[in-house]
């Protein structure tokens, strides 16, 4: 078993929705970003290929290749899932926070449990998500910026 971490951050400054794990959490904020700007599913997906020793989404997903201009982030997770695959490793379990000020997650924790799991091939009893604050302090804080972390882990495939 290997284990990953996964962090991603983006400013809350573009147009609605927000979107975590492709669940639209806020009609009224958006964030700036090359692809959707799904920060969980890319601290996800930077936590799956470091776990394999495959790089980070970055590598795989540049942001200057003009195919990640608006991309589905999950779609990129997907396709991180089936790197891993190919390399022999598997997801096993994942813990994720997402660090934001004002966006509630608590009202879409379960959906977005459920997508991870789906994209992931877990049970969603195997994706944690949970949420914190910044306690005003920061970016965060300040509402600027949303960000998440995440660690998962993979299993050789048997």
């Amino acid at each position: 078993m290997r284990s990953g971490w996964g962090f991603d951050v983006h400013p809350l400054d573009g147009q609605p929705p927000l979107i975590l794990a492709g669940v639209v959490v806020s009609e009224s904020v958006g964030v700036t970003a090359t692809s959707d700007g799904d920060v969980l599913a890319h601290a996800v997906a930077d936590a799956l290929l470091g776990a394999a020793v495959l790089g980070d989404i970055g590598e795989h997903f540049p942001s200057d290749d003009p195919a990640s201009q608006g991309v589905n982030s999950m779609e990129l997770l997907a396709r991180s899932v089936s790197l891993a695959r190919d390399a022999g490793w598997q997801p096993g379990h994942v813990d994720t926070t997402v660090i934001a000020q004002a966006v509630r997650i608590s009202p879409h924790r379960e959906t977005i449990r459920s997508s991870l799991a789906v994209t992931l091939g877990l049970d969603v009893e195997a994706v944690s998500v949970k949420a914190t604050t910044t306690d005003g302090l920061g970016l965060v804080g300040r509402g600027e910026g949303i960000a998440a972390v995440a660690i998962l882990t993979v299993e050789p495939l048997s």
